[in-house]
């Protein structure tokens, strides 16, 4: 059981007969009447974010998600294919089911498939990728107030923004929970 004055960003639980994961909570203390907590929970199933109020002493039964990491091997006709890495099992997953991160994937990188009770309902990529920029105009000295930065087309077909002095065949770091330029490789 988990109790709502213990929620973190993360936990799951059970309400309702759905299984909901903490997205972003706050701890409210009004200078009037009780504290309550104020949540923005994702169904991790359907998908759909909520924000709701909760008591603190409201107690939900614990959802525990398997994270099982796989390697993805190759998408076919809006099908993604994990290789099980013990059992060599391959797992199709639908298009649905892919967050949009996984953008920042390439093929044999290994991922957390997360599944509830054997449905699979997500994909967690690494969170710190490298990849190659296949495609970026140059940036030129003088192009600048301050920070400037360029679109660039990654090796997996992603945009994202880069920093001026980044060129065509650099590989960079992708931090994949913001998609946001990191660093060079």
């Amino acid at each position: 059981m988990v109790s709502a004055g213990d929620f973190r960003n993360g936990v799951t639980f059970e309400m309702d007969g759905n299984v909901y994961q903490i997205v972003e909570f706050l701890h409210v203390k009004p200078g009037k009447g009780a504290a309550f907590v104020r949540a923005k929970i994702r169904n991790v199933i359907a998908g759909s974010v909520t924000e709701r109020t909760f008591n603190p002493n409201d107690k939900f039964p614990t959802a525990y998600i398997e994270r099982k990491e796989m390697e993805y091997s190759y998408e076919d006709g809006g099908l993604y294919y994990f290789m099980d890495p013990e059992s060599f099992e391959m797992v199709p997953i639908g298009k649905d089911d892919m967050g949009d991160n996984f953008k920042f994937v390439k093929e044999n990188m290994t991922c957390k498939v997360l599944s509830y009770k054997g449905k699979v309902f997500g994909v967690e990529p690494p969170t710190f990728v490298e990849l190659e920029i296949t495609q970026t105009d140059p940036g030129f000295k003088g192009d600048t107030a301050t920070n400037a930065t360029k679109p660039a087309t990654l090796e997996t077909g992603a945009e994202i923004r880069v920093p001026l002095f980044i060129n065509e065949g650099d590989k960079i770091r992708i931090d994949t929970r913001t998609g946001e330029y990191m660093e060079r490789a």
